[in-house]
């Protein structure tokens, strides 16, 4: 007997009970046709592509959580560093980024060519949307054009690179690299020939760090767990001498490299501890014990030939004389987290990277001021003003920004007991409701920060957070499959729980209000579409009411209004949100594969066209226009990141 084939389900459309079915996953899910098009309406019509675009203008946050040696300033006056996929090229003084958008997943590091213009930087293995491997890679560009050179190892490494380092007294003409295999195979390339000159088993622990000596480029020096190593290249063959700690104490991480102007190679480790080795040697000719408290994370040596540390545990930023005699120090505010890199800036400033994901701009002489902010665990709580340039969002880092789109800085900045992820604004603007993990859901003052209630329904995730147009009511999805509704008095300052709307089977994703405010449309996790009366929190099963109800907001995944959105033999979980404009001419969607796409409103055909954005590198959570649609705001999952897109 033949199997039957397991092509999805095509939509089917019903002319007489006006309606159109389409199949996810093999479930039905029924969407009524408005009455106005029942008669007109036909699955065989063409979607149009959107007339407008999207071009990327503003890129928030700094991956500094998981990567080091990623923040170099440039002779532009632009500093360069990563997030996502995305490497920024941000003018601070003139408050300009440009983008080099070559990588189509998570770049891991960075290198800068003594040239100070050529740029290589690598990325991990990805997937594409058609479930094709996509290879970790390096990319040589040109970061005054923006245009790829060469691209380099396409096949020949695992996982990732997480490690780059260019020669500096041959002209730079080689590069080196270390993949995330289980042996860190190091490599070294002649770049301009995309040729691969050696190769070798580097360590089973993981690498940290791998840097041509600046005098030598036939010599390597690697760092990371329980070990530095110093490798000589001679022909193709990568020999290696391990560093000898001797009487010195053994850290369990040698976390980072720098060279003295003399060649002494300096490491910096997790015992706190900073040894020089003496030059062409393997042994320590000198050491700062207990430089600092907790792990050393960053070097640098300055044009002077002194030296700045960064500290882990202990937020310090050091100034060491030649002699290794300790000047001065500054400390980095506790919201920002312990640092990650330290570069040098114009003059005697220099630029902080942290573990916080925020970029800090200072001197030993003046404060440090934030010059990037960020998120640094996952991020699905956004949410734009109703009548300002501002949006907000809230991170599973408890961390809650209130973002202003013209200086791209925090208006202010709130740490909550909980992880937060969901947001919604009350129509006056004057008030914000945020959700967090464990349904504790808060209303915060978008003037003072200052927290107006605080209130808890069941346990689980409150998934979403959504005043009514008229701003009476708040509606509270959550993943315990209720959706809890409050009445809203004094202009967003008192709650009252009015009911409970219950009858789904699985967890609340989506939620949307109609524009009278009389009923609420949400969608779960299994694919439903339920419609709820606000007055008494029941279910409307009417299918000539539901069909003619206009609706305030398009969030909701799954609709008349939205199915076009999903790709043939979708799973359901692949579009985690959808926006439309308030001119009610474009939809965005965010999906499980990077992607920002822009879709013509309504969208009602069947796999309708789109213009695709990369940017992001893992699932883009959430998307919301700016009240005035001149701004599309996404935000990253895994890569925490926040991208501006200007609609043009």
């Amino acid at each position: 007997m033949k199997k039957a084939s397991s092509k999805p389900k095509e939509t089917v459309f019903s002319v007489d009970d006006g309606y159109v079915k389409m199949f996810l996953r093999g479930r039905p899910i029924m969407m009524y046709i408005p009455t106005t098009q029942k008669e007109t309406y036909s699955l065989e019509a063409k979607a149009e592509l959107p007339a407008q675009k999207l071009k990327l203008e503003w890129v928030y946050g700094y991956r500094g959580r998981d990567c080091r040696s990623n923040l170099y300033l440039l002779p532009t006056g632009e500093i360069v560093y990563f997030t996502a996929s995305v490497v920024v090229l941000y003018n601070v003084e003139e408050q300009h980024q440009r983008h080099y958008l070559g990588h189509n997943d998570d770049i891991k590091c960075l290198a800068l060519h003594p040239d100070m213009v050529t740029i290589a930087t690598g990325q991990v293995a990805g997937t594409s949307k058609e479930g094709k491997q996509l290879h970790p890679h390096v990319r040589v560009w040109d970061s005054v054009s923006l245009n790829t050179l060469h691209v380099i190892g396409t096949g020949v490494f695992d996982r990732a690179v997480s490690c780059l380092g260019f020669s500096k007294s041959n002209g730079g003409a080689y590069l080196c690299a270390v993949d995330e295999s289980n042996e860190h195979i190091l490599s070294v390339w002649e770049w301009q020939k995309e040729l691969k000159v050696a190769e070798v088993k580097s360590s089973n622990e993981s690498v940290l760090a791998s840097l041509f000596h600046p005098m030598d480029s036939n010599l390597i020096i690697t760092c990371g767990k329980n070990n530095i190593l110093f490798w000589t290249m001679e022909g193709n063959v990568l020999s290696k001498r391990q560093g000898l700690f001797e009487k010195h104490e053994k850290p369990k991480y040698v976390l980072c490299l720098a060279f003295a102007e003399n060649g002494d190679v300096l490491t910096g480790d997790s015992s706190g501890n900073i040894y020089i080795w003496g030059k062409g040697g393997n042994r320590i000719s000198h050491a700062v014990q207990g430089a600092h408290d907790g792990g050393v994370f960053g070097l640098c040596v300055l044009k002077d030939g002194t030296i700045v540390s960064g500290g882990g545990k202990d937020r310090k930023v050091i100034l060491w004389d030649r002699d290794y005699h300790k000047v001065e120090e500054k400390e980095i505010p506790e919201i920002f987290g312990p640092v990650r890199t330290v570069t040098q800036g114009k003059d005697e400033s220099l630029f902080v990277g942290t573990t916080r994901n925020a970029v800090l701009h200072g001197s030993f002489s003046t404060d440090f001021s934030t010059v990037v902010q960020g998120h640094s665990d996952e991020l699905w709580g956004l949410d734009s003003h109703p009548s300002m340039a501002q949006f907000l969002t809230a991170g599973q880092d408890k961390l809650i920004h209130l973002w202003d789109t013209a200086t791209h800085q925090p208006l202010w900045s709130k740490f909550i007991e909980d992880a937060a992820c969901s947001a919604g604004f009350h129509p006056s603007g004057t008030v914000v409701a945020v959700g967090t993990l464990t349904g504790k859901w808060m209303v915060l003052d978008t003037e003072t920060k200052d927290l107006v209630t605080v209130h808890t329904d069941g346990n689980e995730r409150i998934s979403v957070m959504r005043y009514s147009p008229d701003g009476n009511y708040l509606a509270v999805g959550s993943h315990d499959n209720f959706i809890y509704l409050y009445a809203v008095t004094e202009n967003g300052r008192k709650y009252c729980r009015n009911g409970k709307c219950s009858g789904h089977s699985s967890f609340v994703t989506h939620l949307d209000w109609s524009s009278d405010s009389h009923y609420i449309v949400t969608n779960s996790g299994d694919y439903e579409i339920l419609c709820w009366d606000s007055a008494n929190c029941k279910q409307v099963t009417s299918a000539e009411t539901v069909r003619d109800i206009e609706w305030a907001t398009s969030t909701c995944v799954l609709g008349f209004q939205v199915f076009g959105i999903w790709p043939e033999g979708s799973d359901g979980t692949d579009i985690n949100a959808v926006c439309r404009s308030n001119n009610k001419k474009i939809l965005a969607t965010a999906d499980d594969f990077g992607k920002v796409l822009i879709f013509s409103f309504p969208c009602s055909q069947p796999r309708a066209p789109a213009h695709k954005y990369g940017g992001h590198s893992s699932h883009v959570t959430n998307v919301a226009f700016l009240h005035d649609d001149s701004v599309l705001i996404s935000t990253g999952g895994k890569d925490t990141s926040i991208m501006q897109w200007r609609v043009v």
